[in-house]
């Protein structure tokens, strides 16, 4: 089993990740989507969050390991990105929304300096438009983002389209494709329902269930 599917399997055995193809769920979008994921339940079960934790290191290790900070994406990104900084000894700083609208009016909380190198951390990548104007905070901040790491991302086009855009690198643990083709493997979907979930990746604005 390769590491995406490892991981996609955790997330449905704690029911992190449901699919319901007959009866969508709705987005705060709007959208009707045949799944919905939940990566904060992750935290309630601790063997899998140390798996999890695990694996996120190793991808921060190999493949971003200019990163001299790690900045979690509030709030979902901020304790997988303290766990990961914990276990690598890196600095941590999250990003909040929009700044505070008291005290020091911080948008950026922690302590780091212009030019740094800083990896993000963030738990679900859709259309990546939050995710990106993070990105974007930092950056006008002084900061040069070298990347993004992600637990899971629904492999949307427009969101590798924005990326590429923003030039921003962007990996994570498990994708939508890995989590279909294991669900099929595990007889957790039917293989005409497996035609539907595909279907709904190409267009999820205007997707319907059968």
């Amino acid at each position: 089993m390769t590491n995406e599917k490892a991981v996609a399997e955790k997330l449905l055995q704690i029911n992190a990740i449901k699919l319901s193809p007959q009866q969508p769920f709705t987005w705060a979008s709007g959208w009707k989507s045949p799944i919905y994921c939940d990566n904060r339940r992750v935290l309630s079960f601790p063997f899998i969050r140390d798996f999890i934790k695990s694996e996120m290191c190793n991808v921060v290790f190999e493949q971003f390991p200019q990163g001299e900070i790690l900045a979690g994406v509030a709030t979902a990104g901020i304790p997988w990105g303290a766990m990961v900084a914990d276990q690598l000894k890196l600095p941590f700083i999250y990003v909040r929304p929009k700044p505070k609208d008291h005290g020091l009016g911080n948008q950026i909380e922690g302590f780091y300096e212009k030019d740094q190198k800083v990896l993000v951390i963030e738990d679900l990548i859709s259309t990546g438009k939050s995710s990106l104007e993070v990105v974007e905070v930092l950056r006008k901040a002084g900061v040069e983002v070298v990347g993004m790491v992600s637990i899971f991302t629904y492999n949307f086009d427009v969101a590798a389209k924005a990326f590429a855009e923003a030039g921003v690198k962007y990996q994570s643990l498990t994708n939508y494709a890995a989590l279909i083709e294991l669900a099929v493997e595990k007889g957790i979907v039917t293989p005409g329902e497996q035609n539907t979930l595909l279907n709904w990746r190409q267009d999820p604005s205007n997707w319907k269930a059968n």
